[in-house]
């Protein structure tokens, strides 16, 4: 980590009367957060550059915002720690440990802010907010971006055909291509975010918190009669009661065959007397997502048959849990799995291994995206989080089963962060017969 830096962004650090995500449950991201985040990426910069860029608020009449007009850029989110529409981050790095980062921000306009409420610009409070001493306006980056540049042999840009700031430097830096090479940054973010901070794990220890509270009360409005939308709605209501300012993703609620659907979305079915219903959901929380899923009985308790799928499900997912441990990838958690599907399954799916049954991945990272960025090939790491879900889908007799956990690996192993949500058989029927009458 750059000591010039850090020092750096002490001497900004002020009290402030204001957050940087104003009345956000979550609060704002500590500034040695922010700077510890951006230092280790100067560090994978070398002597280049990197240029990012906000997101920009939805239009209310053309893109059908859900939640709010407006959600940050996760990378823009993760280094800066503000919401700040229309905003730009360059960061110029230096082998000598001299690194300059820049935040140019949106003049405040009152035309504006009678739309969107306060904007953050330029000045100390938002260096006191970041940790960034040099603040500009963002309509100065024009004539400023050429001159940070100069000298930087490799500029790296987020790429893609979406990409505002890769179209842009583009543009800006015709003619003069040959000078620097254009480098993709998705990369060098993605590591970095596989290793969540203490404020990371903060945020998603509350984003699973909030999603238990989600299981529960949608299992309360789970029985016969019922609609799935009936349970979405009380799912996302315990959200928002827990300070969950938006989704992690849209909520899947499938009862019956929609229960076999792996990303069914669209809760419109009527639930039936011993049907299963597979509730796969998670809340944000200060950005970062949970993503937990159980499959609860309709009527309350298992069938046989049901029971002896569910408790071979959550065998696969335990031994998978059970191997965790840095050094070991994701791949090799898979093959855990699936063993003991070919071990375990005898005749509950004829001759062959109800592995056959277990259509998709075991496991995803979990960070600010649900399907957080990072490449699968990475052996585990303490701080990093995965999801472990094995399921089975038997669409011939209308039967899903899936049981999600989320999971932090720890110097010596791992810790199951959605532990205290019910997902042993005896637990789920328990929590069934709390169910409003």
């Amino acid at each position: 980590m750059r000591l010039t830096y850090l020092l750096t962004c002490a001497a900004v650090l002020a009290p402030l009367p204001a957050a940087a995500q104003p009345g956000s449950p979550a609060g704002p991201v500590p500034v040695e957060r922010l700077a510890a985040r951006r230092a280790a990426l100067f560090e994978a910069l070398g002597d280049g550059a990197a240029v990012l860029r906000a997101a920009d608020v939805k239009d209310i009449e053309g893109d059908y915002p859900q939640d709010s007009d407006f959600r940050e850029d996760n990378d823009f989110f993760y280094l800066t720690g503000v919401e700040a529409p229309g905003a730009w981050l360059v960061l110029v790095a230096r082998r000598t440990g001299d690194d300059r980062a820049v935040l140019f921000l949106p003049t405040r306009s009152a035309a504006a802010q009678r739309y969107l409420g306060p904007v953050l610009g330029p000045g100390p409070e938002a260096s006191a907010l970041t940790g960034i001493a040099e603040t500009h306006a963002a309509d100065s980056l024009d004539a400023l971006l050429p001159g940070l540049l100069l000298g930087r042999p490799t500029l790296w840009v987020k790429r893609g055909p979406r990409s505002a700031a890769w179209s842009f430097v583009r543009e800006t830096l015709e003619g003069r291509r040959g000078d620097v090479e254009l480098a993709d940054l998705r990369p060098q973010l993605a590591a970095l975010r596989l290793v969540k901070d203490a404020d990371e794990l903060a945020r998603l220890r509350r984003a699973i918190a909030v999603t238990g509270s989600g299981q529960a009360a949608g299992a309360r409005a789970i029985r016969p009669g019922a609609w799935e939308y009936e349970v979405e709605a009380e799912v996302e209501a315990a959200f928002r009661r827990g300070g969950a300012e938006r989704l992690g993703f849209p909520s899947i609620i499938g009862a019956g065959p929609n229960s076999t659907v792996l990303h069914y979305d669209k809760s419109r079915r009527r639930m039936a007397a011993g049907e299963l219903v597979v509730v796969d959901v998670g809340a944000e929380y200060g950005y970062y997502s949970a993503d937990v899923t159980r499959t609860w009985p309709v009527s309350g308790r298992f069938t046989p048959r049901q029971r002896r799928l569910y408790e071979l499900v959550l065998g696969a997912q335990e031994a998978a849990i059970a191997a965790v441990r840095p050094g070991v990838t994701v791949a090799e958690l898979n093959r855990v799995a699936r063993e003991w599907f070919r071990a375990h399954s005898g005749d509950a799916c004829g001759t062959e291994s109800c592995g056959r049954y277990f259509v998709h991945g075991l496991s995803h990272w979990l960070g600010m995206d649900v399907h957080d960025v990072g490449n699968y090939a990475t052996p585990l790491a303490s701080g990093m989080v995965l999801t472990i879900e094995p399921g089975l889908y038997l669409p011939e007799e209308g039967l899903g089963i899936r049981i999600e956990d989320d999971v932090l690996v720890t110097a010596d192993g791992r810790e199951v962060l959605s532990a205290a949500i019910p997902r042993e058989p005896a637990a789920v029927e328990r929590a069934m017969r709390a169910r409003v009458p």
